[in-house]
């Protein structure tokens, strides 16, 4: 890299940036327009002139930006949130997402697209935009009413889905076409992978990065924020995942450190820097004459997303059990495209896949979307309150009696705590069991790797894969005591509940016995049998399996109280940091007062988290 032609093209990305965005907000209109509108004017379509001599430094800075923002959206989101959004939220997001989806590719293959084309105009359609949402709903003055907290909770879900979408279409774009049980193998895998990179992530890196934010000064956490970020994106891509999935997963890890909050306010200058880049590359690759050329799948595009969102959205939170208002005001306050969307095209682009035309389309749909945004959202109240008093009571009538009768379904009493501990105890089961697989896909991948490969044991495999097995088998032995103990208190639960005295009569406490025995032994045979087929590379053979299941038996007899305590402590630990308020969640002197300001021995003075005002600027839930 040459570095005066680099710094004339990161001046005038910049500069051109800084006065469009400038004018933008001069009009009230999102910046992202502007830096959008920047990209066309520095690109190689619109002047003659040159403005860009390397666009490929340029793209490799957009990389970083794309990290960036999805690292910041990942602060964004919150696990404990997620949790309490429940399940209208997901249902509501499910309803719009499917239905979006199969609205784009018909549309793509309508317009003669072909299959892979169509599919990514699906993903696109599907994906709102959080940064404009938020930005919008702030700016109106709306971020408190019930309406918008349903948006959250959706746009905490689309997130997700979005990171899987993203995965299955990288998928089927590597093999030209994904089978069912091909993709659930994906989802399976995925699953894995993020569940347990959360566990163990909300066990190491919220308190590291609280530590780092105790002791060290503003720069130093940025440093330190900056290299889990980029680390765990390249562990990501190591793995075979998406740079995107990490950059998005270490954010939300990060995000739910009682630093939050100090972080987001040191990120956000580094973030806007790059995430400006990334906006004006999607930009640079416009040409103005293909939006002229493609007027017409522009603008029914935008109808589509416009009409397909406020009627997708308002349908699932309808079904989701909000009244008619509410489901109006989420849909229209849902109808854009955004930011995943961009990320979305550009992994089209990068694996060479997508016509030409569906990246303009895309972002020329995106933009005047954004534009519609906060009138669509000023406009939702005024159109709801004319709709109640000219529809007909036919139609709000039994619309009213839905929404009373999905608020009237919850289970009250008893029965409302006996289902919470069950839910809770197939939790912890199922979280144990993916903790255990995923110890020994790892021993596995290693193994492969040749990590196994001592010299000491040149040449006898059958020792390498004993070892690689049995130090998978010592790590879990924690958490296998763990799904054998909950196993065993939900098998007491459903036989007390199961087997009453009149099915059972004298018999009723052995049969409730030899039930409740049937579930851990259950548990632990599927258990094997999961650990058999995704670990079969290091399975050793069956005497020397047989042998090592019977010294690890005898392991776990003497060792029980310990084994039981090790996971106790880190299950607690992990409550903890989910339980824990966020910063800007807690009463007023909280902390310390020594906690507030600490010199160093250089003489500067560390701003602890407690010492910055409370704010909930940047996170989803208000």
């Amino acid at each position: 890299m040459h570095v005066l032609p680099f710094i004339q093209d990161l001046a005038a990305v910049m500069l051109l940036a800084g006065l469009t965005t400038v004018l933008c907000q001069r009009l009230r209109q999102p910046v992202v327009l502007g830096y959008i509108i920047a990209g066309v004017l520095v690109g190689p379509y619109t002047f003659p002139v040159v403005f860009i001599h390397e666009d490929e430094t340029i793209r490799t800075l957009a990389e970083l930006g794309m990290v960036l923002l999805l690292f910041a959206l990942g602060l964004e989101f919150s696990l404990k949130k997620m949790r309490e959004v429940g399940g209208p939220a997901l249902l509501a997001a499910l309803c719009e997402i499917g239905l979006m989806l199969g609205l784009g590719y018909l549309l793509g293959r309508g317009f003669g697209w072909s299959p892979l084309d169509a599919l990514f105009l699906g993903a696109m359609l599907s994906m709102s935009s959080t940064t404009i949402i938020m930005k919008a709903l702030d700016d109106l003055h709306l971020k408190r009413e019930r309406f918008a907290q349903l948006m959250f909770g959706i746009l905490i879900i689309e997130d997700v889905l979005a990171v899987v979408l993203m995965t299955l279409l990288t998928g089927i774009a590597g093999t030209g076409g994904l089978a069912a049980t091909a993709a659930l193998a994906v989802i399976g895998r995925l699953a894995l992978f993020m569940l347990v990179s959360l566990v163990a992530g909300l066990l190491v890196v919220p308190p590291v990065v609280d530590y780092i934010a105790r002791v060290s000064r503003d720069d130093v956490l940025l440093v330190v924020v900056l290299g889990l970020c980029f680390g765990f994106c390249l562990l990501v891509t190591e793995l075979g995942y998406s740079i995107a999935l990490g950059a998005f997963m270490i954010g939300a890890l990060v995000g739910e450190s009682a630093s939050v909050a100090r972080i987001e306010r040191i990120v956000a200058p580094v973030r806007d820097m790059f995430s400006a880049i990334f906006f004006v590359s999607i930009g640079m690759l416009i040409d103005p004459q293909h939006l002229v050329d493609y007027w017409q799948p522009i603008l029914l595009i935008t109808l589509a997303v416009v009409l397909g969102k406020i009627l997708s959205s308002g349908f699932g939170a309808f079904v989701a059990g909000s009244d008619a208002r509410t489901s109006l005001r989420v849909g229209m306050g849902l109808a854009q495209i955004g930011e995943f969307s961009f990320v979305i095209a550009s992994l089209g682009l990068s694996l060479g896949v997508t016509g030409k035309q569906l990246y303009p389309i895309a972002v020329a749909v995106s933009a005047i979307t954004t534009f519609l945004t906060p009138y669509l959202i000023r406009a939702a109240d005024p159109l709801a309150q004319w709709f109640g008093r000219h529809l007909p009571v036919a139609i709000t009538g039994p619309a009213d009696a839905y929404t009373d009768w999905v608020g009237g379904i919850q289970l009250q009493g008893q029965s409302a705590v006996v289902v919470r501990m069950v839910r809770r105890l197939c939790w912890h089961i199922l979280v144990n069991v993916m903790l255990v697989a995923a110890l020994f896909l790892v021993a596995a991948h290693l193994y492969r790797k040749g990590w196994f490969h001592w010299p000491m044991l040149a040449g006898h495999r059958v020792a390498e894969r004993a070892l690689a097995w049995s130090l998978a088998a010592l790590l879990s032995l924690p958490m296998v005591v763990a799904v054998y103990r909950k196993a065993e208190a939900l098998g007491l639960l459903l036989a007390e509940l199961g087997i009453s005295e009149r099915f059972g009569g004298a018999q009723t406490r052995r049969m409730r016995g030899m039930a409740a025995r049937l579930v851990p032994l259950g548990a632990m045979g599927v258990l094997g049998l999961l650990v058999a087929a995704l670990a079969s590379i290091i399975l050793p053979p069956r005497q020397v399996a047989l042998l090592l299941v019977v010294l690890l038996a005898l392991l776990v007899w003497l060792f029980w109280r310990l084994l039981v305590q090790m996971h106790a402590r880190l299950q607690g630990a992990l409550r903890d940091t989910l339980d824990r308020p966020a910063l800007e969640d807690r009463p007023a002197g909280h902390q310390k007062p020594a906690e507030r300001g600490r010199k160093l021995p250089d003489g500067s003075v560390v701003t602890t988290p407690s010492s910055l005002p409370s704010t909930d600027e940047g996170r989803k839930m208000p």
